[in-house]
């Protein structure tokens, strides 16, 4: 039996997999300090300013936190004098601060799973996180020099944390969020996609797997399938939190063996309320036929290992299990 690890690269690499990649097993998730510090404290059910400065809020039964760009609480206020708004957060910390987090780094076993970083949000929810997404939209198109300009910034900042965390955690996989679409199209076209966004990620990417990150594993539960050849010029190896309004099994078809998906199997359809355990085993079913045993991690598109409602992820894991029983 292979390990997860093992087999996870099998499925990427269109190997010899001997059963389904289980969502996130093939990870092992680790914070840092420098991500904390950007990410700030806002619990579920609270309210409050993470390093950026930005009003973060977290209700109860939603999937994650999100800013509150409200003009009260907007950081950038004219984003050709972004500079007098924007401070980066501290990136460096002493080792008793680091202490925690590289034991967990330690504590891993390799041989089973990728030590993977979370780091986010990414560098185009950054941008709307500052000014509010109107207002984000409209100076990629008004303001293109100053867009330029902070999207530098933001990279510097990105490549300065990176260089901290590679240093005391030494992972071998990125798990990095950014989210590029709704659920029906991407939030730029793959023009202004590719004159923004794109270049920021391949030196963002280089930067990691130039210092011994074997694996980049991308989160956006998102339409995006029009940005897919940027992903893979960028470097990503495995787009995590693809919807299934992408038609992943036509990506997998398209795109396998230059880069792979995990998700498919939506959380606004299993992830409900009223879930239950024979929804999730027909939409599992479906993806895993659908998408095939190569290039395709089945799982929700939670950006992690977790769900709103209690029981669902687990309940995902369990069908997917049972679909390796029956197609390997």
């Amino acid at each position: 039996m292979l390990t997860k690890r093992q087999n996870l690269l099998e499925t990427i690499h269109g190997g010899n997999p001997d059963r389904f990649v289980n969502q996130y097993e093939y990870l092992q998730l680790v914070y840092d300090p420098t991500t904390l510090a950007s990410l700030g404290n806002c619990p579920k059910g609270g309210s409050g300013r993470n390093g950026w400065g930005v009003m973060i809020r977290f209700p109860e039964n939603v999937p994650g936190p999100f800013p509150d760009t409200s003009e009260e609480f907007k950081v950038i206020k004219d984003v050709t004098r972004w500079r007098d708004y924007v401070k980066a957060p501290e990136i460096h910390f002493n080792n008793e601060e680091w202490a925690p987090f590289v034991a967990m780094a330690e504590d891993a076993d390799r041989n089973e799973q990728f030590v993977a970083p979370f780091v986010g949000p990414g560098i185009f929810e950054k941008l709307h996180y500052l000014m509010g997404m109107e207002e984000a939209m409209m100076a990629f198109y008004e303001e293109p020099e100053a867009m330029h300009e902070l999207i530098d910034f933001l990279v510097d900042y990105e490549i300065s944390a990176a260089a901290e965390i590679i240093k005391h955690l030494h992972p071998d996989a990125l798990f990095h969020h950014d989210d590029w679409g709704s659920q029906r199209s991407s939030f730029l076209s793959p023009d202004m996609f590719g004159e923004f966004i794109a270049p920021a990620y391949k030196k963002i990417y280089g930067f990691w797997k130039n210092n011994g990150v074997e694996l980049i594993v991308h989160h956006s539960d998102s339409y995006a399938a029009n940005l897919v050849p940027y992903m893979i010029d960028a470097g990503i190896n495995i787009w995590q939190g693809v919807m299934s309004t992408n038609n992943v099994p036509e990506l997998v078809q398209k795109y396998g063996g230059q880069i792979s998906f995990h998700a498919g199997i939506d959380n606004g359809i299993v992830d409900r309320v009223d879930w239950s355990k024979e929804n999730i085993m027909n939409e599992v079913e479906e993806m895993c036929k659908a998408c095939g045993k190569l290039y395709y991690i089945p799982g929700t598109t939670m950006g992690g290992p977790e769900s709103t409602y209690p029981g669902v992820y687990e309940a995902v894991s369990e069908a997917i299990d049972e679909m390796s029983k029956k197609m390997f």
